[in-house]
């Protein structure tokens, strides 16, 4: 519904969550409209046809079922978790805050360019590293992250 945010943006971050058991994928892309014609490439690419997608009752994703998907609809005005099919997007939103206070606590780096890298950063990271927490590239992250983290 755009309260609290800024109308006259000039890109938005449009994000999808695969989940699979206990796995969460994130994909982020910076895009300059919400508009179907944007949107829909970027579904199809990354989204398998015949998946469940659950989204919000945004209109760029009314014909998702015409396009082969199990597509849920979540109307935000009337509740978050659909009484009749459960279905919510509750684990994308807490990706949403996750992702915010992250970039946030990078301060400095307000840029276009930077936020794709931000968001390529944590992207990366649940895809590949935290699969290897305790491993060799766990520790490295580790490392990385306890030099380059700015003190608050």
């Amino acid at each position: 519904y755009n309260r609290g945010r800024a109308n006259n943006r000039s890109t938005w971050v449009f994000g999808m969550l695969g989940i699979k058991v206990e796995r969460r994928r994130p994909i982020f892309k910076v895009v300059h409209r919400r508009s179907a014609r944007q949107l829909m490439p970027l579904i199809k690419k990354h989204i398998r046809q015949g998946s469940s997608v659950i989204s919000d009752g945004w209109r760029s994703y009314r014909n998702l079922q015409n396009e082969g998907y199990d597509h849920r609809i979540v109307n935000h005005k009337e509740n978050f978790v659909d009484p009749v099919t459960g279905a919510h997007t509750q684990n994308l939103e807490r990706l949403w805050g996750v992702c915010k206070s992250t970039i946030w606590r990078l301060r400095g780096n307000r840029t276009q360019n930077m936020l794709k890298d931000h968001l390529d950063v944590i992207e990366w990271t649940y895809w590949h590293g935290n699969n290897h927490r305790n491993g060799p590239l766990g520790m490295l992250l580790h490392d990385i992250k306890k030099k380059y983290t700015r003190p608050t």
